[in-house]
């Protein structure tokens, strides 16, 4: 007999946004739903972002009293934390309510002060923690939870790592709509997106990275899934543009052209999106077939185009290394998109302002840039700790310097966007991006259509933001991240 008869898996983001994540699935919570919907009666997947009629707490509350005998929310991302915070509270207090994410683990006491209603929230990944919840196991037997018993806030010692191999993928059945491009409520293509992840972890050591670790700063070896498991998934996949999330797709390159063989063989005929290091541009072959196989986006972290700058991040490449990598990468009529940060430390305004120069130099079609972040177990958080005059404010926050601070770094990044965002250059970036295939012709009428809504929805944002006074704002949001 099952414990729990209907399950409601949230994720509670909604709101206009122009950020690349709301056009993609919530991965990780379908995750958390891959391993326990064998093990409950019913799961009801609900995305805010695309379920209006629920955004309103009331409704959503009255939803849960008819149906619903456990919560279990993903708190994944620092933006809107309050708001979800306040969104959690509103629901029954009376139906027990998990939480779980990136942004949970990191804030643990923070939600169960905030939210009366919150019984437990699993820090780390939640795979296997979930499963012990659903089936019974008392609370204190479970790694990694954290959970209210005797009007104190009980925490577990942390759970070890799940093996990726054992781990179900999402079950896309049970989404309720498909994931496309829309902004402001108006959908402005016909292309559908998805993820899939073949590998966790990473085997650099970038000081500025902490994706190799946890919330909980546990070590994530590079660990792959069976290349057959992820066949045996994308064939499970509708959509027309599919990321590949892992954090360098190419580290084994051997497996990456098995992928690719698979793809061509079986005639999959997608678009992919993929993060890599410069190292694949050292394998040609792989990357023809990785072309064949419909490749056309690489996510790349150039970082900085000084070598000192790239010593002191522990990156691991050159500057010239960078140059010849993509000499051979833009051979091919990929979309090349470079990841950078500024207000390193000792960095100069001169040697930040040559970023979109360099970026033009070496050919990236697109850049993002970045301030440089301490995260809670970085290596340089220490560094930053004993260097005079730099400074940060809160773990995940920028980093500031007494020459650099807020100001004087949002104008630098003001220069760095109009530096390579010119003219020419976003004239080049309108025919790429019908030429590889992430747009089409047959999207402008549906563009156009729209035109006169969005036209309106734009303008509705801009007065609700009137109404709030410039005090109101600051308050809200001191730390903003630039670019966000």
């Amino acid at each position: 007999m099952t414990k729990y008869k209907h399950v409601l898996a949230l994720h509670p983001y909604f709101g206009d946004s122009t950020a690349a994540r709301a056009i993609f699935p919530p991965t990780g919570l379908e995750y958390i739903v891959a391993s326990m919907k064998d093990l409950v009666g019913k799961v009801t997947l609900l995305d805010l972002r695309y379920e209006e009629a629920y955004q309103d707490p009331r409704a959503l509350s009255e939803f849960i009293r008819k149906e619903i005998d456990l919560i279990c929310v993903s708190i994944v991302w620092s933006s809107q934390f309050d708001e979800v915070c306040d969104f959690i509270s509103a629901l029954p207090e009376e139906i027990c309510t998990v939480v779980g994410g990136y942004k949970a683990t990191l804030e643990v006491e923070q939600l169960l002060e905030r939210c009366a209603n919150i019984d437990m929230v699993v820090r780390g990944e939640g795979e296997d923690i979930i499963k012990q919840i659903v089936t019974g196991a008392a609370c204190e037997d479970i790694k990694g939870l954290s959970y209210r018993k005797n009007g104190s806030v009980v925490h577990n010692e942390m759970h070890p790592l799940p093996d990726i191999s054992n781990i179900a993928y999402p079950d896309r059945s049970l989404r309720r709509h498909e994931y496309s491009m829309v902004l402001h409520g108006v959908r402005l293509s016909k292309s559908t997106f998805d993820t899939i992840l073949t590998t966790r972890g990473c085997p650099f050591k970038c000081k500025f990275c902490t994706f190799s670790l946890n919330p909980l700063g546990q070590k994530r070896s590079y660990t792959e899934r069976a290349i057959e498991s992820v066949m045996e998934e994308l064939k499970t996949i509708t959509a027309d543009i599919v990321l590949i999330s892992d954090d360098n797709f190419f580290t084994n390159p051997k497996r990456s052209e098995q992928f690719c063989d698979f793809i061509i063989e079986n005639n999959i005929k997608k678009t992919f999106f993929v993060q890599a290091r410069i190292d694949v541009a050292k394998h040609p072959r792989l990357l023809e077939k990785a072309y064949k196989a419909g490749f056309r986006v690489f996510l790349i972290g150039v970082e900085s185009p000084h070598d000192r700058i790239l010593k002191q991040l522990n990156k691991g490449i050159t500057q010239q290394q960078i140059r010849d990598a993509f000499a051979v990468l833009t051979k091919f009529d990929f979309w090349l998109h470079g990841y950078f940060i500024y207000g390193n430390i000792s960095e100069t305004e001169e040697e930040m302002l040559y970023i979109p120069k360099f970026a033009k130099e070496i050919k990236c079609d697109s850049i993002s840039f970045q301030k440089l972040r301490i995260e809670k177990f970085s290596p340089l958080k220490e560094v930053v700790e004993k260097t005079p005059s730099y400074y940060y404010n809160r773990i995940g926050g920028p980093v500031y310097s007494q020459r650099y601070g807020r100001k004087e770094l949002k104008q630098i990044r003001n220069k760095i966007r109009r530096g390579f965002y010119d003219l020419p250059q976003v004239l080049h970036l309108i025919r790429k991006v019908g030429r590889i295939g992430m747009t089409h012709w047959r999207d402008l009428p549906v563009a156009i259509l729209h035109l006169p809504l969005l036209a309106y929805r734009l303008g509705m944002k801009g007065r609700r933001k009137k109404r709030h006074s410039p005090h109101q704002t600051r308050v809200a949001n001191p730390l903003t991240p630039a670019g966000q």
